[in-house]
């Protein structure tokens, strides 16, 4: 397999990295962390005028029909840079639902808008006791006349707060724990009966824990069948999965580039560190997972973009998510002992790149249970 990126990947990441030098610098990356809405809208026109929302969207809906394999390189200048804004919610997970599950009406409504920028999504599904568990859904939807009532809540639903619209998940049908029964429909965030608890998370993202009660939507806001969301859903979180392998390789070049830059600078006995063959060995062992991540990342991409066997799909998204959750650990770890005590602090940009690193290696399943997944499918 070819792992070198093509001439149009090249190009859009070398156009993302303009964008970052220009207006997404560390100093503007900690201004906009620090703001009440923790994103900045500037950024998000950008990544519109550059197509960024656009790429992964079908033709018909203004988009260019791309996949996981085609935001690649992009997701990798996202890690770089630490971007903070609402990309992988948007784009990774609520489009990609609506894109693939629903109607040709929705698909109408929404995703045009999504192009141009114009709206931003969230994706609610993980509840508090349902940890990683897909088919854990305990909120309820009830018919009532040519419509839903949805009551529940969802815990850590990744940049709720500026979300236009929220795709969440609810059940219609079964207990908490049955694969059949589950539904997801469109919600728009203004309705009176969505109750926000907003925060900042480890990695400085947005998240907020959702409270549904008595949140009426029509038949049409319902994405798919009754009750047979849980495919849907799965691929959709698997997509999401196989773009936060490759903005873990982002963040892993630069943790491992900013670390050599240090050891050949820093200076201890009269000689750069880096002369001392111990650290020398350190930080070979990085770059190594560094490069094994990026290959497993590539398998992630390309599983979800031409795999039809969804048994195949899974085992191969699984095996790439073990082994980028043990990469970060390594490169994160390694990165911050071996800058010293110094790696930790805020004024420092590794230490923000440790705590990505360390929630990339949560995000949608960490280790063991990507290991027991892929045993466990056929």
């Amino acid at each position: 397999m070819n792992f070198d990126y093509s001439e149009e990947q090249q190009l859009l990441a070398a156009s993302i990295r303009r964008l970052v030098e220009k207006q997404y610098d560390f100093e503007t990356r900690k201004a906009i962390v620090r703001s009440d809405a923790g994103v900045s809208d500037p950024t998000w026109r950008s990544l519109a005028d550059l197509g960024l929302l656009a790429l992964p969207l079908p033709a018909d809906a203004g988009g260019f029909d791309g996949g996981a394999v085609d935001l690649m390189s992009a997701m990798e200048a996202f890690g770089e840079a630490l971007l903070v804004e609402p990309y992988l919610a948007t784009i990774g997970l609520a489009a990609q639902a609506i894109r693939r599950g629903g109607e040709p009406a929705q698909r109408a409504a929404w995703l045009p808008r999504i192009a141009t920028g114009e709206l931003r999504m969230a994706f609610a599904h993980a509840e508090r006791d349902a940890r990683y568990d897909l088919a854990h859904v305990g909120a309820r939807a009830r018919r009532v006349g040519g419509g839903y009532v949805l009551d529940g809540a969802k815990s850590v639903v990744l940049h709720a707060s500026c979300a236009d619209a929220i795709v969440v998940s609810a059940r219609s049908a079964g207990a908490d724990t049955d694969r059949d029964g589950i539904s997801l429909f469109v919600v728009d965030s203004s309705n009176p009966g969505i109750g926000l608890t907003s925060y900042p998370t480890l990695d400085e993202m947005r998240a907020a824990d959702l409270t549904l009660n008595g949140v009426e939507v029509t038949d049409d806001a319902r994405i798919g069948e009754e009750g047979a969301a849980l495919p849907l859903i799965e691929e959709a979180v698997d997509f999401a999965t196989a773009l936060i392998c490759a903005e873990a390789v982002g963040a892993m070049h630069y943790a491992v580039d900013a670390t050599l830059e240090y050891l050949k600078t820093r200076k201890q006995f009269g000689v750069a560190i880096g002369s001392f063959q111990a650290l020398q060995h350190r930080m070979v062992d990085m770059v190594i997972s560094s490069e094994q991540a990026r290959s497993m990342a590539s398998l992630a991409c390309t599983a979800v973009d031409t795999e039809k066997d969804v048994s195949r799909r899974k085992r191969m998204v699984s095996a790439a998510k073990v082994r980028i959750a043990d990469a970060c650990r390594h490169i994160a770890q390694e990165s911050v002992q071996l800058h010293g005590g110094m790696g930790m602090t805020d004024e420092m940009k590794i230490s923000h790149t440790f705590r990505r690193l360390t929630a990339i290696a949560q995000q949608f399943g960490d280790a063991d249970h990507h290991l027991e997944r892929f045993a466990s499918v056929a």
